[in-house]
């Protein structure tokens, strides 16, 4: 059974698609591909249909991240139960994602940086600030860091 993840952030065209594809990158690097289904979603609705920031595209393919084909999607509250992770990319996010899912009584709704010693702290949004040098890093660290974490507490093996 794979794990389920599901990032969040507002619009679904910079942060959480960005963290979508940096940790699929990092699990099909780790040959763990199989073991995962990796999606992302907005809180909101005003990016919905809309394809990847430009900003976020072009710090993928400085990477050399690869990048499916996306379309911003939203949140659905039925999302929780499809889903064993749902990660949030800063406390604003958390507090729309408790708005659309209502309680969380198993635990599933985290932010990123929460698996680095940043916990608390936000993922850079590149929306405002054009910084996605920032948010790539933001995002690399909190999803090395959620790998490991889930690869220790799952015992993945490569």
């Amino acid at each position: 059974m794979p794990i389920k993840i599901l990032f969040i952030c507002h619009g679904n065209i910079c942060r959480s698609t960005m963290a979508q594809f940096v940790m699929e990158y990092m699990v099909k690097k780790e040959g763990l591909s199989d073991s995962f289904v990796i999606e992302s979603a907005a809180t909101s609705r005003e990016e919905i249909g809309n394809p990847p920031h430009h900003g976020t595209v072009r710090k993928m393919h400085e990477m050399g991240i690869p990048m499916r084909a996306h379309r911003a999607v939203q949140m659905r509250r039925d999302d929780y139960d499809k889903f064993d992770y749902i990660v949030g990319m800063d406390k604003w996010n958390e507090k729309n994602i408790f708005r659309i899912i209502g309680s969380d009584p198993q635990n599933k709704v985290s932010s990123l940086l929460d698996y680095t010693p940043r916990k608390g702290q936000d993922i850079a949004d590149p929306w405002y600030t054009g910084n996605f040098e920032d948010t790539y890093r933001d995002v690399d660290e909190g999803c090395k860091a959620f790998l490991a974490f889930l690869i220790e507490k799952h015992g993945l093996k490569k």
